[in-house]
């Protein structure tokens, strides 16, 4: 009967590293939808998560699944700066290695979320400050108007117009400094002409359309080799990086976290 490696003595160390290596990779690999509900459901323990992937990711820094559960296990213990770190990461090497590949897509729908997280912290505290600054200069103004109405007794209509019109002044002020937290629509030019959502990973094509690259990929391989607007010929060799919509998306979403959202 065949002993089994566990329990073999004669192995020497880097032998037992080796399988180490090996079953922590293929533990990885074998990590697919029915892991990521199970894990959605809350029945797995976090910290042996972000153990386990720590360790995976100093056998192999390019592991996708690896990068991908630290990130969805820090973000579990509310470490969201470096659980979206790590997502990024995934997402970068995902797509990469397959950017038609699913795990791609869900990816970006957990990194999505934990970056309108993030914006939704950050936007309600500045609502907060915003509305505290407001209320405080609106005290100001009218300790102001009282002062300039004991000084000119029997004349108070004068100073109710100008002390209206700082008011409203003051408003227009706080609403444009709000604008940035208000969601609103995503300009036309950061959407894919396909799905009409916001681009994340853009290409364009010789006759100057940009697409999703996952999406135009899709089509090309399901539709046929041809532009989908222009019904020209398109090979996907032809499709190249559109760097400046993808950075002009990224500085949108920077500035405007409400676009993370997923519908």
């Amino acid at each position: 009967m065949a002993i089994p490696i566990s329990e073999r003595t004669d192995l020497e160390p880097p032998s037992r590293l080796i399988l180490r290596q090996l079953l922590c990779a293929l533990m990885f690999l074998s990590i697919g939808r029915i892991g990521l509900y199970v894990i959605g459901n809350g029945s797995i323990d976090w910290t042996k998560v972000e153990d386990d992937c720590r360790k995976a990711i100093q056998l192999d820094h390019n592991s996708v699944k690896a990068h991908y559960m630290l990130g969805l296990a820090l973000l579990q213990k509310n470490e969201l700066a470096e659980g979206v770190r790590e997502l990024q990461k995934a997402l970068d090497l995902g797509r990469g290695a397959d950017p038609m590949g699913y795990m791609v897509e869900e990816i970006w729908q957990e990194l999505a979320k934990a970056k309108y997280m993030e914006w939704e912290q950050a936007s309600t505290k500045r609502s907060w400050e915003l509305q505290s600054l407001k209320e405080a200069c609106e005290n100001a103004l009218k300790e102001k108007r009282f002062l300039d109405s004991s000084q000119t007794e029997g004349f108070l209509d004068e100073t109710i117009a100008p002390h209206l019109k700082e008011l409203e002044d003051l408003g227009q002020v706080f609403k444009r400094a709000a604008e940035d937290d208000t969601p609103t629509e995503v300009p036309d030019y950061l959407c894919c002409k396909i799905t009409l959502d916001i681009f994340r990973d853009p290409v364009i094509t010789p006759s100057g359309v940009s697409y999703e690259r996952a999406v135009i990929l899709d089509h090309l391989q399901k539709a046929g080799k041809f532009d989908p607007i222009t019904r020209e010929p398109l090979d996907p060799s032809q499709l190249i990086p559109n760097f400046a919509i993808k950075e002009a998306v990224q500085a949108y979403l920077d500035k405007h976290g409400w676009a993370y959202k997923m519908e």
